[in-house]
């Protein structure tokens, strides 16, 4: 299973800081069951555990900073503590998956509908075609506003943070899932009418009024079908494993 993880999305195409791969457990174990997660606290292992997964698969790493320790004192040295004790796996598919064709952006567009789905920024990478964003065609212009309730509504999200909307209608749509600001001036080189990302910093958004169409929907919600995407990997590679998306919501920001 996690060489099939590893050629839909191989790890080359991680970024430098990132941590993707077998986080905790043997290589050689043979699975009971994949639970399909974001992020991996105590309470996925207690899903896992309960649904009689012996593999954890989520998009964010577990171990993403080195430890020193393994105690009771955090939420991550915890999470690692009844991993082991229960015996299960943890396998981190981040920054290779979104960098992946197919992966986190291409679902991103998938959802919205998006054609003549591509790469922008691309690169090279072991002679793999790979990007942190991509752009798509709506079905047809739309304005701006409607453009924010679709986005809204495909994700299902309470709020979307805009810059001042659109008085153009938008067409073409430029993703980038997570923290996507780093490729906000990339998405306006592409001639993108709009830029889905899931976090931005305040500053960021000055200057592009009338130029692009931001819209930042939350961290959590913009790679929340990630977990689909294994799921279908999975599937394909392993058709007599279970493979379960996760019920347990992760996303430590509420909206109030």
């Amino acid at each position: 299973m996690l060489s099939a993880l590893e050629r839909f999305a191989p790890l080359p195409l991680q970024e430098s800081w990132d941590n993707a791969g077998l986080q905790v457990g043997l290589t050689e174990t043979e699975v009971s069951g994949a639970l399909l997660c974001l992020d991996v606290n105590e309470r996925i292992v207690d899903e896992a555990i309960m649904k009689g997964c012996n593999l954890i698969v989520s998009h964010h790493p577990l171990l993403f900073r080195g430890l020193k320790t393994i105690s009771d004192l955090t939420d991550v040295q915890r999470t690692v503590m009844k991993v082991i004790e229960n015996h299960l796996c943890v396998i981190s598919m981040h920054t290779n998956m979104d960098n992946a064709k197919g992966g986190v952006n291409y679902r991103i567009a998938e959802k919205l509908g998006l054609s003549d789905v591509r790469f922008f920024a691309s690169k090279q990478v072991d002679g793999i075609e790979a990007g942190s964003g991509v752009t798509g065609l709506l079905p047809e212009p739309i304005a701006a506003d409607d453009f924010v309730l679709a986005v809204k509504k495909a994700f299902g999200v309470e709020c979307a943070m805009c810059n001042e909307l659109l008085r153009r209608p938008v067409r073409q749509v430029a993703i980038c899932g997570g923290a996507g600001d780093f490729l906000l001036d990339e998405a306006l080189k592409t001639g993108a009418d709009a830029f889905i990302t899931g976090e931005m910093h305040y500053h960021q958004y000055f200057g592009y009024e009338q130029k692009i169409q931001i819209c930042v929907i939350g961290h959590y919600q913009s790679e929340q079908f990630t977990t689909e995407v294994f799921q279908t990997i999975i599937q394909e590679a392993c058709p007599g494993v279970k493979a379960l998306i996760a019920e347990t919501n992760t996303n430590p920001i509420l909206y109030l």
